[in-house]
């Protein structure tokens, strides 16, 4: 059921099919979308960018939240158009027994159901785990919360910002007299997305081999743990605890952002000793390779005010395009600093078609994020944008065998 053809073709980042998109390696499975905001759905946006037949369910007086996040254009809410991407919508209340009864017959024809509620909340509706692999054994059921499905906290209302703040990130983020730092947008949630499509992928190919399906129990709270690299080791074996920084690093200098002659900012790293001494050599000061901290990487950390003050000094003294020019040429590894502006005209992203343009039958054409990455025999596609609430509910439906007359009545009871 994928692949549909009656909606107004996307982008794709490789070759079509007759039908105007790719078939994606992922074509066949079917995927249940019952989260919200933001991890689970955006596990399933990524699963229907490579072909996953993604069905949205919504709760049919509440919307998913994410459709009123942030701007909107002619009252149409923009960040769905991006997280809504190749999902067809529909609506079901699941707490009715209507709408319980059509889930397990939705659940029947489905691989994957995703849901983020708090746990025992699908085990009250009688849609737990035990009714829901009765109606389909190969079922994967993932289920996305901030805390997981068990422990002292399973039970708390919690979003990403909770995640961000419990597992160090912020503790680490911004200058080191300053306050704590949470991030501007969701990075743990985004992180545990990821997570929870590798996880799904996982249990997937643990079907193959058995034949029978499984949960996946994903708390946000520890994906974004994997990605802050081995703070848990270091404070075990050493008792160690990484300190704010800003944007220094305690493994390498330089490694920080500096201002150019014309106002703008570039981003330096010298992860590599090779870039580093080039670097040196670049702002005219080669002399400080011979010091004998400049070996190691910790060590030239330790003499972070040293090494900016020669490297921010020479940057103050040249405009942007100069500094990335001499950079380039150098081999030394250099960025600017880009707000959403100049990523829409970065020469490198639109050579990658990072930023690629959506048609849409609401707003026209959108420009948006691609697909996460470029497979070269199966790749992914954008088919469509975030489609109204409940656009897909009757088509869904009578593809399942429901009736006219059942449609009604299911939304004479106010189950759709």
């Amino acid at each position: 059921m994928s692949g549909h053809t009656d909606h107004e073709a996307g982008t794709d980042r490789g070759p079509l099919t007759e039908s105007g998109t790719s078939r994606g390696p992922l074509t066949g499975l079917r995927v249940l979308d019952l989260a919200t905001l933001f991890a689970g759905p955006l596990a399933a946006t990524m699963l229907g960018d490579f072909g996953a037949e993604v069905v949205k369910v919504e709760h049919p007086a509440k919307p998913d939240p994410s459709r009123g996040h942030g701007p909107s254009k002619d009252g149409i809410g923009l960040w769905w158009k991006l997280l809504g991407r190749n999902k067809r919508t529909i609506t079901l209340d699941l707490s009715r027994p209507g709408g319980r009864a059509t889930l397990l017959r939705l659940a029947a024809t489905a691989d994957v159901i995703i849901e983020n509620f708090r746990p025992g909340t699908l085990e009250k509706w009688d849609l737990g785990w035990a009714e829901l692999s009765a109606a389909n054994p190969r079922l994967v059921l993932a289920r996305v919360t901030a805390f997981g499905q068990f422990g002292p906290y399973a039970h708390r209302p919690g979003f990403g910002t909770l995640a961000e703040a419990m597992s160090g990130f912020a503790a680490i983020t911004g200058e080191p007299d300053s306050p704590p730092t949470l991030p501007p947008f969701g990075l743990a949630d985004s992180i545990a997305g990821l997570a929870t499509a590798y996880a799904v992928m996982a249990a997937l190919r643990a079907r193959d081999a058995s034949g029978r399906g499984q949960v996946v129990d994903m708390a946000i709270i520890e994906p974004i743990l994997t990605v802050l690299g081995p703070q848990p080791l270091w404070y075990d074996q050493l008792g160690h605890v990484q300190p704010r920084t800003g944007n220094r690093s305690a493994n390498n200098a330089p490694r920080n952002t500096y201002r150019t002659a014309d106002g703008s900012w570039v981003a330096v790293s010298t992860s590599a000793q090779s870039i580093a001494e080039r670097l040196m050599r670049l702002v005219g000061r080669p002399e400080l390779i011979e010091e004998p901290w400049f070996a190691t990487g910790a060590d030239r950390a330790r003499h972070a005010d040293v090494l900016d003050e020669a490297v921010g000094t020479w940057i103050a003294r040249h405009r942007r395009e100069e500094v990335l020019d001499a950079f380039e040429k150098a081999e030394a590894a250099v960025a600017p600093i880009q707000d959403v502006r100049d990523v829409m005209e970065d020469p490198q992203y639109a050579a990658l078609d990072t930023i690629t343009t959506v048609a849409d039958p609401e707003l026209g054409p959108l420009r948006m994020q691609n697909v996460l990455f470029r497979l070269s025999a199966t790749p992914g596609a954008i088919r469509w944008a975030g489609r109204p609430h409940g656009a897909d509910t009757d088509a869904v439906l009578t593809e399942l065998g429901l009736s006219e007359a059942e449609i009604t009545t299911l939304r004479s009871e106010g189950a759709l």
